[in-house]
């Protein structure tokens, strides 16, 4: 059944795959995040409608778009069409037909991507831990955080490399921004270092592996996102 597998909550990806406007219309192009409202029939949803640049906007109906479902199950996509959308309590919500079998995509939680970014941690005292995990954040000493770079990151952990090193087994402070985020936002988590070696080729910089070990899911999902939206803009470079 979908609902096994989808959620009301999760978060969706919608890009168009039908013929519905020209090919020049930017809407056949860009790619929208909504959230599934209602699961309503084993090939029947409810999502709200997406926004761009805080408008709404008002995706047709008959248009057919390919969707890439957030779960906490996995990822997974489908073909649909919309057949109908309304308003309800000032909620704009789109009615679509699953047009195809729900089917599950490799997860890139796990997924190493490439990148290049500007990583701050600081070996985390028992007094930060204990004040991470009851999510009271501000009352973490982050004066003193060190500079390093993230040179790939999954959902699941990351790799840095430092000129200094922390101790295999340890616990870790770690913040980072990521590109083209409109928030700005800084993500933080707690991480466990799993290895840590001196790279040959340059003495004195050390390589850290580490794990995510307190991160919320909404954050884990925009870091899935970002390597699905990097990943694209290189294909499209390719092509």
């Amino acid at each position: 059944m979908l609902a096994d597998y989808i959620s009301p909550g999760n978060r969706v990806e919608l890009k168009a795959t039908g013929k519905i406007w020209m090919d020049n219309d930017a809407r056949t192009r860009q790619i929208y995040m909504s959230k599934v409202m209602d699961v309503t029939s084993d090939d029947r949803i409810e999502i709200l409608m997406p926004y761009e640049k805080g408008r709404l906007v008002l995706l047709p109906v008959d248009g057919e778009y390919s969707l890439c479902f957030y779960s906490t199950k996995g990822l997974f996509q489908c073909y649909s069409r919309i057949v109908d959308r309304y308003r309800s309590d000032n909620i704009y919500v789109l009615v679509l037909d699953l047009t195809s079998q729900l089917q599950k995509l490799q997860r890139r939680e796990y997924y190493r991507f490439s990148c290049a970014l500007e990583l701050k941690s600081k070996l985390c005292s028992r007094e930060d831990i204990e004040a991470f995990e009851l999510n009271r954040r501000f009352l973490l000493d982050t004066s003193a955080l060190q500079r390093s770079v993230v040179v790939d990151i999954s959902g699941g952990g990351l790799r840095f490399v430092a000129n200094f090193r922390y101790e295999e087994g340890s616990t870790i402070y770690c913040s980072y921004k990521l590109p083209g985020n409109v928030n700005d936002k800084d993500y933080e988590m707690l991480c466990s270092v799993l290895k840590v070696q001196e790279l040959e080729s340059r003495p004195g910089l050390f390589e850290h592996r580490i794990q995510y070990i307190n991160i919320d899911e909404d954050s884990r999902e925009d870091i899935i996102h970002f390597i699905f939206e990097e990943e694209r803009k290189i294909r499209k470079k390719q092509t």
